[in-house]
């Protein structure tokens, strides 16, 4: 029956679901229950694990309106299924933000306002309103309710979900909330709480227990102790309880560290202002979205999101951001422009309290309190939204886990084979049914290997190790592995490929409309009353925190280059004045001349000609990384007017200056500069209105004082690349791995470091793209520019062009994209075809909000490359959390959101964590292959055993699964990354050419010498149907006698006899060969005889084995009751392992790994370019050639398409002639196939 179309929920958001409407159905359910009791529980098993399969089967379609149960699908790649319980509540409103005036105004009957859930329908008569019935669901910590407009579900976020402006902020919810609003918003809001509960241990262990895995484990402990087999049972029991508590211990401690972790906030006291001007305390989880809160002079743990709408605050925002400078925020807008736009968090981060971040200092005006209003609660804040992705993690989407389910599918295939077999044979040998049951069973037992997923497990969680030793540290120890397929990894630049901390190195100041000489120093006594040098003391956002400047590095770098002082009025001083005490900076003393009045600069920028040096900063606008500027007010002692400063980037101050202060060779010199690698800030000041007082000046716009300005000069600010970052983007490129640069800075700047630290080379041209909007009926264009080239090439010479997996030779020279954040949302929107075209080549990526950084990512992860970020936490959060692989390089609690965090402040740990990830991705393949042939040997022995009835001993299998399987499988995982990163990657994948082409081999390869062995034991003279008389060794040579005792009784199972002893000796050399074999070191890992727990184990093994088979011991033989066989038939068993061993050797080394990788796979594993012929090739070359032609025929291989996108992009571009773009060129988006039109 196919189901109804669903309904989408969250639609466009990152948790978009469709969901269907179910209502229980009572024959389902009787049929299930009987069901359930004639398979014993096991199909209440199958439908717990199957959501969609237990929802469909106990209820019926029906409108979500009329649902009992919701059936919820992710819709992303993943279609995860979910059930979740459709609840009932009573309130006097429908929506959260309905208007309640007749409830406020009169008293209730129970003289209270909480008309709660439970609030009953007899309590509201007369003239009261009964109650409205609103349905709702809880699913991933977040509340849905049902909406009768919609027809569809929705959840709540807070403030913003009335699309409040700034101004109706201030004007219609600073009073606060009365009780009872407060009550009635609680009810659909909940308790402002992100509740992270630990669970008992006695659910994780139900929850544990009843995985799938272990449910089969369960199944066949019970079969093997029917079987009388109770050592293995009991082995496993051991390793499967052993297992089931490490991964409790995990499970529990993880959730008590996140507990730990979001409670410092999670319960405080706060003061809250009612409707009626008065103010009490309350618990923080009784705040709901429209409490207004006072935020104490003494800072606090913000228990919410909220926006300031009185006063100013000083926040350590590094629990969210990752940088541990605080951020000065400052009241929300209340006239002008920006009142009027509508209120977001994202928007108006400025302005935004965040939830678990630190208020270290407020300031605030006499007699008035810092108040904000409370916009999120819960698990809609920041912070709950960081939480929620932790306690509600994606699946990681990796090729190999979802490849390793399917090989589990062959296996069970394989074991059905067995299965089917093992009935038909024995009911043909007439053997009983209770017999035929068991054997039946246990060859599926035997197929699909118990120890499989501890044994996969065990190479990460060894590489988890090592990387700690070297600093790197991992909360998502799943991701290792995709850290083996990096492919391009995006880099910030400050802080990350160049040094944190800025140096000063020299001011360049504007005299007549035109630069004076740079000067080095800008604490000179002659600037000390320049405006220039009163722009750099005042235009910070710098504070005192216990008597220590502390704030942005770029700002205290700043500072400090002047010399002068920073104070801050404390508290008393506030309480005493009416206005606010501004921070006031001041030279030292020595530097104040006497007089300055002959002082031509002085003269020049309008100051007075005896100033006092004192400036009090009355207002200040922080930096918007969107606005690329932050601005001051200040107020000089003595002066009757007050003046503005602002700094920020070159091309945007000078934007909103006047023209004709700024240098006609601005363009020219600031090119000078960024090319050279130099940070450029401008600077800007402009003298305001004597009649604007302190008050107006509080409530001044933003725009309206940041235009008309004088151009003051440049500060040049030295950004040294560090030490490493050379060398490891080296490294990187040599390995074939793309790196990117995606920084907030200025284009020029980036694009010399880029080439400086070698990720543009000097041949390599940069064409920058720079996008416009459309405007006034012109349609959005985008303007193609070349960079001069540092090293002059000819035209038409053939360069190298590394393009991702393939190198070619293309007839023009290398070229690199550069783009602007402004151009990247303009070809975002208006561009789609080009964008993707421009990501494939594009090395540069300036001056990108953080939004964009994570839009970046996805673009890439779009055309599926496996994506890298490295940041250093500050504004990366986002792009961190989004790629395949994020690398925090701060240690701060931010690195939440980032899988791994590095100790190590430089980008030397990204080839440290690729090898790592190589390494452990390589152990994954290396492990499931031999695992799998585990399973197939163990298979193939038993399978030939039940041909005769008989089958291994219960101590047979011990010995092979505790002393071979479970050693080699936790030893061959320890072998260390290999020791440099080289171009190939790992294959993502087990199905594939050359993995299916090993397996197989094996496979075959031990069948055939099990077979033989089986059938040459059986040819032997001295072969009989073996009994407790049977003397084969006296039979054949009189010294061997193991002086049997002809008493014993006959063996019911028939686990004695020649096959078996023959099988068990040939099938444990097997175990080792294929351990050997799989076990690979280089490139990827260390060789595995530098690996020595796994040489010694097999060393060991292999001596033991030899020794018993050689030099039979009777008290061992008894014990895996093993039979007396001739020497001569040793010694035949002994050549037979050998051969064994060495076509498994030559199969694995020559066939697999030379042949097949080096001449097949590797030749496509590029871009599948027409190979040209070999004109001038050695006769070894050419026929390396023909072989690999012949090879690559016989595989299939031949002109086969590329199977990701961005190669497939890169060959259709290869034979564009109009890519790149010419130069200056322009590229309009009224046409969508986007024309160029003709040079400028």
């Amino acid at each position: 029956m196919k189901t109804k179309e669903p309904t989408i929920i969250n639609q466009g958001l990152e948790d978009e679901m469709e969901v269907w409407g179910y209502r229980p159905c009572v024959w389902k359910m009787i049929l299930v229950g009987v069901g359930t009791v004639c398979s014993g529980g096991l199909l209440l098993l199958l439908l717990y694990w199957l959501p969609e399969w237990g929802v469909k089967g106990t209820c019926t379609h029906t409108s979500l309106r009329d649902a009992h149960t919701l059936l919820l699908r992710t819709t992303d790649e993943f279609s995860r299924w979910f059930r979740a319980k459709v609840h009932v509540m009573l309130a006097p409103g429908r929506e959260p933000f309905d208007s309640l005036d007749r409830m406020s105004t009169a008293p209730l009957p129970n003289g209270a306002g909480d008309y709660g859930i439970s609030a009953a329908h007899d309590e509201h008569h007369g003239k009261y309103e009964a109650p409205v019935q609103i349905l709702y669901f809880t699913h991933h910590s977040t509340k849905y309710y049902w909406n009768d407009m919609m027809q569809n579900f929705e959840f709540y976020i807070g403030l913003e979900d009335v699309k409040v402006s700034c101004a109706s902020i201030h004007s219609d919810h600073s009073a606060g909330l009365s009780k009872t609003l407060q009550d009635y918003r609680r009810l659909f809001f909940g308790e402002n709480e992100i509740t992270v509960r630990v669970p008992s241990l006695f659910k994780l262990l139900i929850k544990e227990v009843l995985n799938p895995f272990y449910i089969f484990q369960l199944f066949s402990v019970i079969l093997w102790s029917a079987e009388d087999y109770y050592y293995y049972a009991t082995a496993i029991v051991f390793m499967s309880v052993i297992s089931i508590a490490t991964s409790l211990y995990t499970i529990k401690k993880q959730y008590v560290m996140l507990h730990d972790m979001v409670a410092t906030h999670s319960v405080v006291r706060v003061s809250v202002c009612r409707g009626n001007k008065e103010i009490e305390q309350a618990m923080s989880t009784d705040l709901v979205p429209g409490d207004v809160i006072i935020v104490p002079a003494n800072g606090m743990v913000m228990p919410c999101d909220a926006v300031l709408i009185h006063g100013t605050c000083i926040v350590n925002e590094s629990m969210l951001t990752g940088e541990s400078v605080p951020v000065t925020k400052t009241s929300l807008p209340s006239s002008g422009e920006d009142a009027a736009w509508t209120y977001s968090t994202e928007e108006h981060k400025r302005h935004t309290l965040f939830c678990g971040t630190h208020v270290i200092q407020t300031r605030f005006y006499a007699g008035e309190l810092v108040e904000a209003v409370v916009v999120r609660t819960g698990f809609s804040t920041e912070k709950g939204q960081l939480v929620r992705s932790i306690l509600h993690p994606k699946p990681a989407d990796f090729k190999l886990y979802r490849d390793a389910y399917l090989f589990l599918l062959c296996l069970v295939g394989v074991a059905g084979i067995g299965f089917i077999y093992t009935i038909v044979l024995s009911i043909m040998k007439k053997v009983p049914a209770k017999t035929i049951i068991i054997e039946s069973l246990d060859i599926i037992t035997i197929t699909v290997p118990p120890a499989l997923p501890a044994a996969m497990t065990a190479g990460i969680v060894y590489a988890q190790r090592r990387l700690k030793r070297v600093g790197i540290f991992c909360i998502s120890p799943q991701r290792i592995n995709m850290c083996g397929q990096l492919n391009l990894v995006c880099f910030d630049k400050t802080g990350t490929l160049t040094e944190d901390g800025l140096d000063l190195w020299g001011v360049q100041m504007v005299e007549d409309g035109s630069f004076s000489p740079p000067e080095a120093d800008a604490a000179e006594d002659s600037l000390v009353n320049s405006a220039f040098v009163a722009c750099m003391a005042t235009c910070h956002s710098l504070t005192k925190i216990e008597g220590e400047l502390s704030g942005d590095p770029l700002d205290l770098k700043m500072f400090s280059a002047t010399g002068w002082i920073l104070e801050e009025p404390t508290e008393e001083e506030t309480t005493l004045h009416n206005p606010i005490m501004p921070t006031v900076v001041r030279p030292p003393k020595q530097s104040i001349p006497e007089a300055n009045q002959n002082n031509p600069l002085t003269q020049n920028m309008e100051l007075n000609q005896l100033p006092s040096c004192e400036i009090g900063i009355v207002r200040q606008f922080p930096f918007s990384s969107t606005l690329q500027r932050m601005s001051v007010v200040v107020r000089r002692l003595g002066e009757k007017h007050m003046d503005a400063y602002l700094k920020g980037a070159p091309e945007v101050v000078a934007s909103l200056c006047k023209q004709h202060t700024v240098p006609q060779s601005f363009t020219e010199t600031l090119e000078t500069y960024t090319k050279q690698g130099f940070r450029v800030i401008a600077l800007a000041h402009r003298q305001l209105e004597s009649k604007l007082s302190w008050h107006k000046v509080q409530s001044l716009s933003r725009d309206l004082l940041e235009t008309n300005l004088e151009f003051l000069g440049l500060i040049i600010m030295q950004n040294k690349i560090k030490e490493e970052t050379a060398s490891v983007l080296r490294e990187l490129r040599q390995a074939n791995i793309r790196t990117l640069m995606v920084t907030g800075d200025n284009m020029m700047t980036a694009i010399s470091v880029a080439r400086d630290c070698g990720m543009i080379r000097a041949h390599e041209r940069v064409i920058i793209a720079e996008a416009a909007p459309p405007k006034d009926f012109q349609p959005a264009s985008i303007t193609w520019h070349y960079t001069e080239n540092p090293v002059q090439t000819k035209d038409n010479q053939s360069v190298e062009m590394n393009l991702e997996d393939g190198v070619y030779a293309r007839q023009e020279q290398s070229y690199h994209f550069a783009v602007t954040g402004r151009a990247f949302a303009v070809i975002t929107e208006h561009f789609p075809q080009v964008l993707q075209k421009l990501a494939l080549r594009a090395t540069v990526f300036a001056r990108m909000a953080p939004d964009q950084k994570t839009q970046l990512v996805e673009v890439l992860q779009s055309i599926d490359y496996t994506v890298g970020m490295c940041g250093d936490g500050a504004n990366d959060c986002g792009a961190l959390k989004r790629a395949h692989c994020g690398i925090s390089l701060s240690e701060l609690e931010a690195s939440v959101a980032s899988p791994f965090t590095s100790s190590t402040a430089n980008i030397s740990c990204v080839p440290n964590l690729i090898r790592e990830g190589r390494a452990a991705l390589i152990t994954s393949f290396c492990v499931f292959k031999f695992m799998a042939l585990y399973s197939i040997i163990q298979y193939l022995s038993v399978t030939l055993l039940y041909s005769i009835l008989s089958n291994l001993g219960d101590f047979q299998f011990l010995f092979i699964d505790i002393a071979i399987i479970l050693i080699i499988a936790f030893t061959m995982s320890l072998n260390p990354a290999w020791k440099e990163l080289v171009w190939r990657r790992p294959p993502s994948s087990l199905i594939s050419g050359p993995l299916l082409f090993s397996v197989l081999t094996q496979i075959i390869t031990c069948l055939i010498f099990q077979v033989l062995a089986f059938l040459l034991v059986r040819q032997q003279s001295w072969y009989e149907t073996w009994t407790p008389q049977s003397d084969a060794c006296n039979a054949s040579r009189s010294g061997l006698s193991h002086g049997l005792n002809v008493t014993s009784p006959h063996d019911h199972k028939n686990i004695k006899n020649y096959e078996n002893t023959t099988l068990f000796y040939v099938s444990s050399f097997q175990y080792l060969a294929v351990a050997i074999v799989f076990s690979k070191g280089k490139p990827f890992r260390q060789p595995s005889y530098r690996n020595w727990p796994f040489m010694l184990s097999c060393i060991a093994l292999y001596t033991f084995l030899l020794f018993i088979m050689l030099y039979p011991v009777r008290a061992i033989d008894n014990f895996l009751e093993i039979v007396c066989v001739p020497h001569d038939w040793r010694i035949t068993l002994v050549i037979i392992v050998i051969v064994n061993a060495a076509v498994s050797f030559i199969l694995e080394i020559l066939i697999v790994d030379i042949v097949l990788r080096r001449l097949v796979f590797r030749s496509n594993q590029g871009l599948n370019l027409p190979t040209e012929p070999p004109s001038s090739d050695t006769p070894k070359e050419a026929n390396q050639h023909w072989a690999s032609s012949f090879l690559s025929w016989l595989f299939c291989q031949t002109n086969k398409p590329p199977r990701v996108l961005y190669m497939h992009l890169a060959l259709e571009l290869q034979d564009n002639t109009d890519w790149p773009p010419r130069p200056s060129t322009v590229t309009y988006a009224s046409n969508p196939q986007s024309r160029l039109s003709a040079p400028l």
